[in-house]
């Protein structure tokens, strides 16, 4: 079974803020009313006043704004399907598991249309609150084990936070230069596990039991 990650590592951006600019511009009200909050938060968060999970769930919060998300998320990815990257498309096998921290209803619709499947954060639109572990750093890998998932031949990710689910594949390889290039997972050198220990304890990694 090969794993991917999916924004910047076979999608050359984030989607969730894709779609979020997507949704404001057909929503312009939006910016007046929602993005105020969204930067606001984005300050606080760099302040150290508030933890990532907070300020993500917060950003996640337009999703809830949204009353034809339906039909905003298809023509979302009507438009951005195209750019799924090319290297990907060569390789890609129906048992391919695409694992990210983007909301699985924005995540969902276009593994449907790569006929994959997927683990992404599940994010309660109506409710504006996480139903399971933001699927970010450890929480990939912790997933991965909990839940028995076959041996992972090959993984592949655009940041070296997602190191701990790296190590569980036979072979990993990092995405570089907006999904483009491949390369090998590097060394875990002392500099490079530097960057993964302050890649991954950023306060990303919450549990909705605390």
């Amino acid at each position: 079974m090969n794993v991917y990650d999916f924004d910047k590592t076979i999608f050359p951006s984030d989607c969730s803020i894709g779609f979020f600019i997507w949704c404001m511009n057909r929503h312009p009200k939006l910016w007046f009313t929602f993005a105020p909050k969204v930067i606001k938060n984005i300050i606080l968060n760099k302040m150290g006043k508030i933890p990532e999970y907070l300020l993500q769930r917060e950003f996640f919060g337009y999703l809830m704004l949204i009353d034809d998300f339906d039909e905003q998320i298809e023509r979302y990815w009507d438009k951005n399907e195209k750019k799924i990257a090319s290297w990907y498309l060569a390789q890609k096998k129906d048992d391919d598991l695409i694992i990210s921290a983007s909301p699985a209803c924005v995540i969902g619709p276009i593994a449907t249309r790569l006929g994959v499947n997927f683990i992404a954060t599940e994010y309660n639109r109506e409710y504006g609150v996480f139903l399971n572990n933001l699927m970010y750093a450890q929480e990939k890998a912790q997933y991965i084990i909990d839940h028995g998932f076959p041996m992972i031949d090959n993984f592949y990710s655009d940041s070296l936070s997602d190191t701990p689910i790296a190590l569980c594949a036979e072979k990993a390889y990092l995405v570089t230069k907006k999904a483009s290039t491949v390369i090998d997972w590097p060394e875990l050198d002392e500099k490079t596990l530097n960057e993964v220990h302050r890649k991954v304890d950023t306060g990303w990694s919450y549990h909705i039991d605390e």
